[in-house]
């Protein structure tokens, strides 16, 4: 009788005791990390489907709020705002890719050191070196290497041989001197398309709080285009060609640099 006893009370105190609850784990930086990351997102994505059907947006990017978000999150990771970003990053073919003019601010920016020695219809010459360092680093890109690539056929090559000269120069020496600064973005949009992005955007309506504010619209329909428009080919450098229309807000006589280049500073 006793033992019964002994037994039920044992039972009944396992049955009352309480579950033992453990503190819940504090967390982490990553964590942290990713929730702001998170949160930043989400921000972006909603300015984005406002400014999707703005002409403030590139061509490549209108319309497509999940591409303009990723955009500028991009850009942000590189020290661009938003505006900035949008005017600076071009997404070809899926791949997203800073424009000459953009790669070298971004290194700039950082401290490293860009000159243009040379720039010519045949040649460029460009140097750099990094922050601190007393070493320069020095491409040089003429019509005869862009001809062994099979750049000359190019629409833009046969136009532009100048700026396109540049464009390749810069990619190739900041990824030279500088790619950590470049965040995995480490091509020219010039590069990767072909074509040359005028520096001086055409005058536009500015854009107004109630725009940014107001809820989103929906994208318009996008209307045939006209049977007689022409159409030009626009192909990745190091691709084949393929079928596609040339972005209408790309200057047909913008550069780069100045007409006449002035001879590096020797720092």
């Amino acid at each position: 009788m006793s033992n019964e006893i002994a037994t039920r009370d044992e039972q009944n105190a396992v049955a009352t005791q309480q579950p033992n609850t453990l503190p819940a784990p504090a967390p982490t930086e990553g964590t942290n990390a990713l929730m702001a990351w998170a949160q930043e997102a989400s921000l972006a994505y909603d300015m984005a489907q406002k400014l999707a059907v703005t002409s403030f947006v590139p061509q490549s990017l209108r319309g497509k709020p999940g591409d303009i978000a990723a955009a500028i999150l991009a850009g942000s990771e590189l020290g661009l705002k938003p505006m900035a970003t949008l005017k600076s990053i071009d997404i070809i073919q899926g791949t997203p890719a800073l424009r000459a003019h953009a790669m070298r601010a971004v290194i700039q920016r950082q401290g490293h050191e860009i000159e243009l020695v040379e720039s010519t219809d045949e040649q460029c010459r460009m140097r750099g070196r990094r922050k601190n360092s007393e070493t320069w680093q020095e491409v040089l890109w003429d019509i005869p290497r862009a001809q062994r690539l099979g750049l000359l056929t190019k629409d833009q090559w046969k136009k532009q041989p100048k700026a396109m000269l540049v464009a390749r120069a810069t990619g190739e020496l900041c990824r030279l001197i500088a790619s950590d600064a470049l965040h995995g973005m480490a091509y020219v949009s010039e590069e990767l398309e072909g074509t040359v992005h005028g520096e001086i955007a055409q005058p536009r309506a500015p854009l107004s709080v109630a725009a940014l504010t107001a809820p989103a619209a929906p994208a318009p329909t996008p209307e045939p285009a006209p049977a007689a428009e022409a159409t030009h080919q626009v192909t990745r450098d190091d691709q084949a060609p393929i079928d596609g229309i040339w972005d209408a807000e790309a200057a047909e006589d913008s550069t780069d640099w100045p007409e006449t280049a002035q001879p590096g500073s020797g720092k």
